[in-house]
């Protein structure tokens, strides 16, 4: 609500944020889902919604960092999620499993990333008022 002032309410304010999570669960080259992923939550997070993203699956490519895509001739955009963090998209999850079943380790990623059960990954999603899946 308007307080006069033109200052919107808090509740208000809260009430327009959403809980949405974005699966990411395609390999970052070779189709269009990861990078459309990405930039799907970078518009949302300009919208102040509160954002939460976990990779499953082929998805956890898309974090490895050092890519080389000359040889595919494709641009890379692992340097985008960087910018990530700015924007405020802190909830970033990695399923242990599909970590453990690709041979990776949270240090081959160029981020961040929280390392989560397949049920905390659950419990988190039906908090959600949308889940995106990519």
């Amino acid at each position: 609500m308007n307080d006069g002032t033109g200052n919107v309410d808090e509740t208000e304010n809260d009430q327009n944020v959403k809980k949405i999570m974005f699966v990411m669960r395609s390999a970052p080259h070779g189709t269009i889902y990861s990078y459309e992923g990405l930039e799907t939550v970078l518009i949302m997070a300009a919208f102040e919604q509160d954002l939460t993203m976990v990779f499953i699956g082929d998805g956890l490519f898309a974090l490895v960092k050092d890519q080389m895509t000359d040889d595919i001739g494709i641009k890379g955009f692992i340097k985008t999620y960087g910018v990530l963090d700015d924007y405020e998209v802190e909830k970033i999850y990695v399923d242990r499993i599909s970590m453990e079943e690709r041979g990776l380790v949270p240090e081959d990623f160029a981020i961040d990333i929280e390392v989560k059960e397949a049920e905390e990954i659950a419990a988190i999603m039906e908090n959600q008022h949308a889940i995106i899946p990519y």
